[in-house]
Formats: structure tokens, C-alpha cells, sequence
């Protein structure tokens, strides 16, 4: 059995995958388990050999991923040529980490006692990736993992799983043993089922997982019944603080940036931008005039930033969102609503806690103005969210830029650059409703580790009985 996937623009089949059952999930997690104890076997720099060669078979693909990209999720090649740099990245990243996956001896009260503790691999690793940034986070979902030993199941999204496929076929090329990388693909009526069974399954220890936060609950809860750690990556809102003193032009363009870069549908989008009044009036002068020289139109001639949004779903939900709040009197200052997955970037100005886009995460070419009346304002409207995964501030004043930074609840947050930002060694993730736990770096070999205390006695014992 499979099932298809259809180009958003032209409702032209895409893409066919095999719409395996839960049955055929945990064949597969049975599969991984049983490779994992040879690859986790062997010597680091056997490992980092392999992954190398993984980087390498990705960037070997870059026409397959555009095309995949362009027809499953109506991408710009633009944004699929960075999916695939920042992807190949990662693995490279990865690699490298093979040799740092280090211990420790620890001083012990008892003479004679050698302490140590360890990492070692947790076993087979079950990563489910999502659609928005496939090549990128199909990568994240299992670069960390392999690189400490494990096995893995990249559970590929439904919405993109010929590009998840290409990635695991390039996996397969670089030489990894037979079982240590797999996909499981199903059709999206099924996925409750399939994400629930490979959850349950005895083989699987741990999970990770990139998408919503209303998902991710429902993974987390499945998780806790089995005491099977989670790395959840979940929704945002993320707030960009512009204050009295910042430079504009600079902040304009890290917006519009943030806003609109694969026409929003990114978990660190620039969802409320959050201006002091001193100088938004100006602000929003020059940002609706850059936003309104951003054109969308098909991904496929090439010839805008802005491309597609995922689906028809996302056009309503975008649409309901710009509605409600111009019904309570915000302005739209650029852009508006749309009929068609072409969607321009819009602007909405003057929002206030009493629209739904004030707190509602949009995943669309849609960004609230909201008006503080300082900085004190700026840092309490920033934080007036359950979500908390990136962040940035702008002001000409570095120490003070990093003292309102910290006082912003989020995984992330950067000074005078936008709130899209991501690198391979860095630990990524959020807090509150965007999730627990790091990709990324050291942070990730934490996440994808046993960390085990071991002692080894050189003295003869002595004992109270």
C-alpha cells in the first residue's frame, strides 16, 4: 500500500510512499535494536568515517532535494539549497563529535576505588521530523544519535516523505551497517497509530521530536507511560524587542528576515514584533515598506522571495487570524489576505491581548506590530506567552541588550540579529510550551547518552559484616 502526496500549488501528485502499518513500524525498531550493538561497537573514528560520507552523499542529492522540496512543500530552491547546506552541516557537526563523547574520573571517599562515569549509547533512537524545514530537521533527528552509537528511525513526515526518504538513502550509501539507519513512512490517517506503536515498542528507548506543541503533549504522555526520556522542539511565538535606541534599518531587515523566510512556517519565525513607542511610528514606515517590496508567487519560476505556504489549511488559518484582528482594530499596514497558498507578507499593527493573534502561533506570512510604551513594557510583553523557544533584541547598547536578553524566557535569544538563527553546534531548544531539552553540540550528546557510574576496586574490600 501507499500513499500520495500533492504538490500544494498545482494539486499534482508529488510524490508515493509506503504506508506502513504499526505492525511494519516495530519490524522496524526490532530491525534497528538488533544492528545498534555492532555500530555502537565500534571506534569513534570509524563512526565520524561513516558520517563524513553521509554529508557527502546529501550534497551529491541537491537536485533530488530541490525537486522534492519544491513539489511536497511548494519551497523556494533557495530555501531548500539552505536545508541541504545547513543539513550537511550538521552531519559534518556530528562527526566531529564522535571523539568528544567523553567521561570522567571522580575523586571517591572509599581508598582504593577508582570512579568513573561513562557514556554510552542509549540504543535505538526514534526521531519524527516535520515538513518546514525537512532536509534540516530529518538531519538533527538522528546526525547526534548515530554519532553516539545508536540506531535509528527517522519518522518521516507526511507532508514530506520523499524528501525524508532521500535523506536515508544517502545515510544508506555512506556504508552504515545494515539496520542502523531507517524510515518508516505512513499515510497521514495513519500516524496516530504508527507514532503510538514505534512509542511502545520495547526497542525503542528514547525519542525526539520536532512539531507542535499540541502534538508533542500527546508524544510526551505516550513517552511517560514506558519512562522513555523525550527531546521535545516544539511551537513558538517568538518576540522581537526593538527598543528606543536601535538601529532601524538593521532591524527592518532582521524582521523581514524573520518574518518571512520560508513564508513563516519556521518554529523560530518572528511572530510579534514588539517596538517601544518612542520610535514605532518609524519602525513600522520602513517595515511596511520592505514587506510590501517582497513578492510571493510560484516556487517554481523562481523569481520571488516568498514562495508557497505548506496548504489550503494554512491560507485559512492565516486568513482567520488577519480577520480577527482587524475586527478589534488593528491596522494592516502590508500585505493582507489571500485565496491561494501565494500568500503575501502582511503586517498587522497595533495588536493588542484581546486578538487571537496576539498569542495564537500564525506558521504563515503574517507578523503582529505590538506597541510598548518602554523597555520595562517591551520585556513583560515578550514574556506574555506560554511559548518560549527564540527571541532577539535590538539596541545600539550591547550591555544592554544582553541584560534585556536575559530577561526574555526562552532557549534562545540574540542580540541585534533576528530570531531565525540556527548552527549545528549550538544547544537548540526552547522552555514552557516550546518544549525541554537540546540538539545540538555537546548538549546533544547529553540528550543521546547513558551517562553510567562505574567503579573498578584496587585495594582489598573491608566491610562492617
Amino acid at each position: 500500500m501507499q500513499f500520495e502526496r500533492v504538490n500544494p500549488i498545482t494539486g499534482e501528485i508529488a510524490s508515493r510512499a509506503e504506508a506502513m502499518t504499526p505492525a511494519d513500524a516495530v519490524a522496524v525498531a526490532e530491525k534497528a535494536q538488533a544492528a545498534q550493538a555492532g555500530w555502537g561497537a565500534m571506534g569513534p573514528n570509524a563512526r565520524r568515517a561513516v558520517l563524513n560520507k553521509a554529508a557527502d552523499a546529501l550534497e551529491a542529492r541537491k537536485d533530488d532535494f530541490v525537486e522534492a522540496m519544491m513539489g511536497e512543500i511548494g519551497a523556494t530552491a533557495g530555501w531548500a539549497m539552505f536545508n541541504l547546506m545547513l543539513a550537511a552541516g550538521m552531519v559534518r557537526e556530528a562527526a566531529a563529535l564522535t571523539t568528544q563523547i567523553g567521561g570522567e574520573v571522580i575523586p571517591s571517599d572509599k581508598p582504593g576505588c577508582i570512579a568513573m562515569a561513562l557514556r554510552e549509547p542509549v540504543g535505538t533512537i526514534l526521531g519524527i521530523a516535520p515538513w518546514n524545514a525537512p532536509i534540516i530537521l530529518g538531519v538533527r533527528a538522528i546526525a547526534v544519535p548515530l554519532a553516539c552509537g545508536n540506531s535509528v528511525i527517522l519518522k518521516a513526515s507526511e507532508v514530506s516523505p520523499r524528501t525524508h526518504e532521500l535523506i536515508i538513502e544517502a545515510f544508506a550509501e555512506a556504508g552504515f551497517p545494515e539496520g542502523v539507519v531507517n524510515v518508516v513512512t505512513n499515510a497521514p490517517e495513519d500516524a496516530g497509530e504508527v507514532v503510538g506503536a514505534l512509542i511502545d515498542a520495547p526497542a525503542v528507548k528514547r525519542i525526539n521530536f520536532t512539531g507542535s506543541t499540541s502534538v508533542g503533549r500527546i508524544i510526551a504522555k505516550r513517552a511517560a507511560e514506558h519512562l522513555k526520556p523525550c527531546l521535545l522542539e516544539l511551537g513558538g511565538k517568538a518576540p522581537l524587542v526593538i527598543l528606543d535606541d536601535a538601529d532601524l534599518d538593521e532591524a527592518v531587515k532582521a524582521a523581514a528576515f524573520g518574518a518571512y523566510m520560508n513564508q513563516g512556517q519556521i518554529c523560530m519565525s518572528t511572530e510579534r514584533i514588539i517596538v517601544v513607542d518612542a520610535v514605532a511610528n518609524e519602525f513600522v514606515k520602513r517595515f511596511a515598506a520592505k514587506a510590501s517590496s517582497m513578492p510571493s508567487g510560484d516556487p517554481r519560476e523562481g523569481n520571488t522571495p516568498l514562495g508557497a505556504v505548506v496548504d489550503q489549511k494554512t491560507v485559512g488559518h492565516v486568513n482567520s487570524l488577519i480577520d480577527d484582528a482587524q475586527s478589534k482594530g488593528a491596522d494592516i499596514v502590508a500585505g493582507g489576505k489571500a485565496d491561494s497558498v501565494i500568500m503575501s507578507a502582511t503586517i498587522v499593527d497595533k495588536v493588542t491581548n484581546a486578538m487571537n493573534l496576539y498569542s495564537d502561533e500564525s506558521f504563515g506570512p503574517v507578523v503582529a506590530v505590538i506597541r510598548a510604551k518602554d523597555e520595562a513594557e517591551a520585556i513583560r510583553l515578550a514574556n506574555d506567552t506560554e511559548y518560549g523557544l527564540s527571541a532577539a533584541v535590538f539596541t545600539k547598547d550591547a550591555a544592554r541588550g544582553v541584560k534585556v536578553a536575559r530577561q526574555i524566557k526562552s532557549g534562545i535569544c540574540h542580540v541585534n540579529g533576528p530570531t531565525v538563527h540556527d548552527e549545528a553546534q549550538m544547544p537548540f531548544g526552547g522552555v514552557g510550551a516550546s518544549g525541554y531539552g537540546r540538539f545540538g553540540g555537546k548538549a546533544g550528546i547529553d540528550a543521546f547518552t547513558e551517562l553510567r557510574w562505574i567503579t573498578m576496586e584496587t585495594e582489598p574490600g573491608h566491610y562492617p559484616i
